[in-house]
């Protein structure tokens, strides 16, 4: 369920890297969480993120949450489709329901976020 080649955050969110390119999403954990998903609010291209900082949110049936960014850099994509299909988020949340891909500024930053196998561990504490 949770890609061995992402690495995660406490706050729920998964990123991978390719060279100097993030993509960035939430966990299925927190989409379970979220319930059906309404509406999605994302930086745009060109922003700063900051790594634990907020850069959008995610708005469900049940309430709205903060997206915190992974990792810090420049905002270099969006993914256009939850506009339109926020539910994507529900139905792929490690895949398809990416929100936004950021060129990572400090990639130092990645030695600390959790693997899988941690993160999962961290969920069995029913964080």
């Amino acid at each position: 369920m949770y890609p061995d080649n992402y690495r995660y955050t406490k706050d729920h969110e998964w990123v991978t890297v390719e060279g100097d390119t993030a993509t960035a999403g939430i966990t299925h954990h927190a989409q379970e969480q979220l319930g059906d998903i309404v509406f999605v609010d994302l930086p745009k291209v060109g922003d700063s993120c900051t790594q634990g900082k907020t850069m959008g949110s995610v708005e469900s049936v049940k309430a709205v949450s903060d997206i915190y960014s992974p990792v810090s850099g420049e905002v270099i994509a969006v993914n256009d489709s939850l506009s339109s299909s926020p539910e994507v988020l529900n139905a792929d949340p490690h895949g398809t329901g990416w929100l936004v891909k950021i060129r990572v500024s400090n990639a130092v930053e990645l030695d600390g976020l959790m693997t899988a196998a941690a993160y999962q561990e961290y969920l069995g504490g029913s964080h």
